[in-house]
């Protein structure tokens, strides 16, 4: 039973602080997560006699399993309490991080990393709506930057932090990790926590939902393996892709057929929160991207170890972190919508720069462009998570924020087969019009620095060649997918103007009697 809300000044602040700490560790661990296993796959497959293959399954059992319990968040927090299930999800999030590291075979790995999705995928949406509810309107900016440096330099420090661990300890110490956090997380939700109202003759639309599960699970297993498979070569990624299709043309006709559909469109029908949408696709397609794209250039093309590669990348993490905190304080004066296009336009130009980078580039010029494009992403991401609840109705934040969440990470998976595709096309391209170019009539190729060190003549000289036509074709082809992701930056500033004003939003419901004023989750 939820407790009324006293008025804002009597609201004790030490309360709201331990919720506040409980939502950023939930974050974290289920943020880290998403990228900090990347780097240990290599030792897993050694430690558990897994093929390539196999291993892999590793990643797409979690990020499919995440997927699909994103939709259901918010029936289930609506129809049980979110506090409940809020301390569920984090005790079952971290009782299989544990079992994840012990686990002694393949089999036992992928199950135990279904099993971390699962109740992994409610830990985000529900730790920003309990930030929204547990600060009044005014404070939402600074609500907002706090969790989202959770949300944003988690994918950041992973790999970095994977590195570390893997290099220092062993792999199974990326998933031990989360146990301080996950002991954190349980006992303070226990301990600050209110409960909310609960609808116990809410209805769940099993077909609804079943349907969304298929579609988003086909569509998720199709994009994580089409690169490894070849794409439509493979039997297995048709079939994913037309199971796909039915899943969603079967969950669209119901839902518009049926009274009470799985997700309530009504969250679609605030302007604010639709583009809000729109931007978070795009944010989680530029981040993930992005970070697909960086690390193996760095390691690679540049040739650094994966531990410099990651310390080098986590550096976004830094102009991130500083653009959060500022914007917390500066959204009273700035328009929301100017922040985002100053963002994702600041984006766009390190994006820029990043496609020039060679593999000479040196070490002040990639900390100065990632500092630039953290800081970009800090821009844009703290006020796209106010403005997008807004004017949202607060009955339904929690299904808001699991759209946010499921969209974000469909973006990031989209993004990521987008760019990794073209990757290798444009590989494949750029290395058959460097090869014309080798031949006895070219002039460069006959200058006697050349001739010394490379005789074409014979087979190793042929191969020293290849090897460096093949380092130019690849970053040639890295260069275009930063310039395709640039672009994608650049058509999505515009759409910030769908986005009303925020500032004539917050002046008007402060002067409303008990505008949200009132947190929702503290005593």
């Amino acid at each position: 039973m939820t407790t009324s809300a006293p008025s804002p000044s009597a609201v004790p602040g030490f309360r709201r602080n331990m919720v506040t700490i409980c939502a950023m560790t939930a974050t974290i661990m289920q943020a880290l997560d998403t990228t900090i296993a990347n780097v240990a796959l290599p030792y897993m497959q050694g430690t558990l006699s897994a093929s390539q293959d196999q291993v892999n399954w590793v990643l797409t059992s979690y990020i499919v399993a995440a997927a699909i319990m994103t939709a259901p968040v918010g029936w289930i927090a609506n129809r049980f309490g979110r506090k409940k299930i809020f301390i569920v999800c984090s005790a079952g999030f971290t009782v299989a991080s544990v079992l994840c590291g012990l686990a002694q075979d393949i089999n036992q790995m992928v199950g135990f990393r279904l099993l971390q999705g699962v109740f992994g995928a409610a830990l985000v949406p529900l730790s920003q709506a309990v930030m929204l509810d547990s600060y009044a309107l005014h404070e939402r900016a600074k609500a907002m930057s706090i969790w989202g440096m959770g949300v944003m330099l988690g994918p950041i420090m992973g790999p970095s932090l994977g590195a570390w661990l893997t290099e220092t300890y062993s792999w199974h110490w990326v998933f031990f990790v989360n146990l301080p956090f996950g002991i954190v997380t349980v006992f303070g939700l226990l301990a600050f926590m209110d409960e909310t109202k609960t609808d116990a003759e809410l209805k769940f639309d099993w077909f609804g939902f079943g349907a969304l599960a298929i579609g988003i699970g086909a569509m998720q297993l199709a994009l994580d393996r089409g690169e490894q498979l070849g794409w439509l070569e493979s039997n297995e990624i048709v079939i994913e892709a037309i199971v796909s299709v039915i899943g969603f043309y079967y969950f669209f006709a119901h839902s518009f057929t049926t009274s009470k559909p799985f997700i309530q469109f009504a969250i679609f029908k605030d302007k604010n929160f639709v583009g809000g949408c729109v931007f978070m696709a795009v944010m989680g397609l530029v981040l993930y991207s992005t970070m697909a794209l960086s690390s193996p250039y760095l390691q690679n093309v540049i040739g650094y170890p994966i531990l410099t590669a990651g310390l080098l990348l986590a550096t976004r993490g830094s102009g991130t972190f500083v653009a959060m905190m500022l914007v917390g304080r500066i959204m009273k004066y700035v328009e929301a919508r100017t922040l985002i296009m100053v963002g994702m336009a600041l984006m766009s130009v390190s994006l820029f720069f990043t496609s020039m980078w060679t593999d000479q580039t040196g070490v002040s010029e990639i900390v100065i462009v990632s500092i630039a494009q953290g800081f970009g992403l800090g821009l844009v991401f703290v006020p796209l998570s106010t403005v997008a609840f807004l004017t949202l109705p607060n009955h339904l934040r929690t299904d808001g924020t699991s759209m946010l969440t499921l969209l974000r990470n469909v973006a990031s998976s989209i993004g990521i087969s987008i760019v990794i595709a073209q990757l290798t096309s444009n590989t494949r391209m750029a290395h058959a019009v460097l090869v014309e170019h080798i031949t006895p009539f070219n002039n460069a190729l006959q200058m006697p620095n050349v001739t010394s060190a490379i005789n074409l003549a014979t087979d190793s000289g042929r191969a020293v060649m290849d090897a460096i036509v093949t380092l130019q074709a690849t970053i040639i082809a890295f260069g275009l997918d930063y310039q395709m992701v640039m672009l994608v930056t650049l058509c999505a500033i515009p759409m910030a103007l769908i986005i009303g004003s925020s500032k004539a939003t917050l002046r008007a419901q402060a002067v409303k009697p008990g505008a949200d004023e009132h947190p929702a989750v503290m005593e």
